[in-house]
């Protein structure tokens, strides 16, 4: 802050409060309330929140907390933050807010002319570049975490033949993978797509549909599940009966694009270095990658994060960094490929954090 001149920084997205606060709540899935929260460039954190939230927060660290009674659609707790904000040292006269890829305010666009207004002279700046810088480099403590969901994840995957019939629907198999994964003590699965076709499948992101599968079909499914607010992000491709040459194929091309991703991972290369491997593995079998822009991200409070392992991204890695390297093409019209692992980044190269899919692609 003191390098780039803000007298404080605010939040209002419930990741950050789980990561500058230490507070997990169900609440953030209702809109009504917002939450806010400054880090003052001397000072504890204060909280300024609805008067709702104010047992729940005093388990965390934070003991400077602001209430108003909420809700209050004619001022919800603008004054109150508008006031706090003012009553800081302003050195500066700047506060930053996080305004650029990847983040989002959560509050109302007419809350935030409110506060701009309620300022005067105190101006809002982007700081996405600070929170950036200290959210994709991980401690120890929250490598653990990533550790951990993805070895449940990994374990439910390897049981998934016993879940997993011909004659289910996506939306079945999808339901009964993720108890599985809950079961395992995850906290939740916010994100799981699973999506089949005949011969490889067709999307990568639709909802499940009801249609029973059937021998040929390829499966394909993703799972971004999370554990005290850390997620994994990971999928895999199973084949029902049995495969043809071409899924073969197209699934052997895939894992030795991953196998190229990791091996490029160290301190030191870029986003885009990683990227490049992965993109020349499958030139080398006469493939491109994907329309889905990128091949790969970080992974962290969101099950996708900064960098993104694409042509355009000069993010140059840094050991903690914990990735999912994820190449994907289409194999022939309709049908695409994808493979993703997670990874920390480590001072000489990449640890694999999940369990290496099989070298050939499993038949149920």
């Amino acid at each position: 802050m003191r390098a780039a001149d803000m007298d404080a920084l605010l939040f209002m997205s419930e990741r950050e409060f789980t990561y500058f606060a230490g507070f997990q709540s169900n609440f953030w899935q209702s809109p009504t309330r917002p939450w806010f929260l400054i880090l003052p460039a001397k000072g504890k954190p204060i909280a300024v929140i609805p008067s709702i939230g104010k047992n729940a927060l005093s388990i965390s660290w934070i003991d400077d907390v602001r209430i108003w009674t909420s809700p209050n659609p004619e001022d919800e707790g603008i004054s109150l933050l508008s006031d706090t904000l003012k009553g800081l040292s302003k050195r500066h006269g700047r506060v930053g807010v996080p305004m650029g890829s990847e983040t989002h305010l959560r509050m109302p666009a007419n809350d935030v002319a409110k506060l701009k207004s309620a300022l005067g002279h105190v101006d809002m700046v982007d700081a996405t570049a600070i929170l950036r810088t200290l959210r994709m480099v991980k401690s120890d403590w929250e490598i653990a975490k990533h550790k951990y969901i993805c070895g449940l994840v990994s374990d439910a995957y390897e049981n998934f033949g016993n879940i997993a019939k011909s004659g289910m629907s996506e939306r079945e198999i999808l339901a009964a993978h993720r108890l599985d994964v809950l079961s395992r003590g995850a906290d939740s699965v916010p994100y799981i797509v699973a999506t089949a076709a005949q011969d490889g499948t067709d999307d990568a992101i639709r909802f499940p549909n009801d249609r029973p599968l059937v021998d040929g079909d390829v499966l394909f499914i993703d799972t971004g599940a999370e554990i005290d607010g850390y997620y994994c992000d990971f999928d895999r491709n199973f084949a029902f009966g049995w495969a043809s040459d071409a899924t073969k194929r197209a699934y052997d091309l895939a894992y030795r694009a991953t196998d190229a991703g990791i091996a490029a991972v160290r301190p030191g290369v870029r986003a885009c270095d990683v990227w490049q491997a992965m993109v020349d593995v499958l030139a080398s079998g006469g493939a491109t990658g994907g329309g889905v822009g990128r091949m790969g991200h970080g992974v962290g409070l969101h099950n996708t994060e900064w960098p993104s392992l694409m042509a355009a991204d000069q993010t140059i890695l840094q050991e903690g960094m914990i990735l999912a390297i994820e190449p994907g093409y289409d194999f022939a019209p309709g049908k695409m490929m994808l493979h993703e692992e997670n990874v920390v980044v480590r001072a000489d190269k990449a640890e694999l954090i999940t369990r290496r899919a099989p070298h050939n692609i499993p038949i149920l």
